[in-house]
């Protein structure tokens, strides 16, 4: 097993992920290649950088990657509010998927600092 396996905050983000992926396979077909993309693609970079990350050899080198999932979040963030005011998604969804957002962003900045 994998270290980043048993962190909740890399569980959390691969939920998100499912999420993410879920809601835009609802998006137009001309999204495919641009906001959708660009969506998936920070989403999945969150987990991915503390996959990474967990295997660091030191703690400031995993803070670090830590740091660039948290970016991460919120450029998925950033997209979220584009999918908003081009209809893609509802303020329902947008709040919930921004209150997980929030959510995860929490958890990691306290990892973080657990790594002091």
């Amino acid at each position: 097993m994998f270290r980043f396996e048993q962190l909740d905050i890399w569980q959390d983000a691969r939920s998100y992920i499912g999420e993410i992926y879920s809601l835009t396979a609802r998006w137009p077909r001309s999204e495919l290649f641009g906001l959708t993309s660009q969506i998936r693609r920070s989403a999945v970079s969150v987990a991915a950088n503390i996959a990474e990350g967990s295997a660091s050899s030191s703690r400031k080198d995993f803070r670090n990657y830590l740091d660039h999932s948290r970016k991460s979040l919120f450029e998925t963030v950033s997209h979220l509010y584009i999918a908003l005011d081009q209809k893609y998604i509802t303020k329902k969804q947008f709040g919930e998927l921004y209150s997980g957002s929030e959510k995860m962003i929490r958890r990691i900045s306290a990892f973080q600092k657990s790594l002091l």
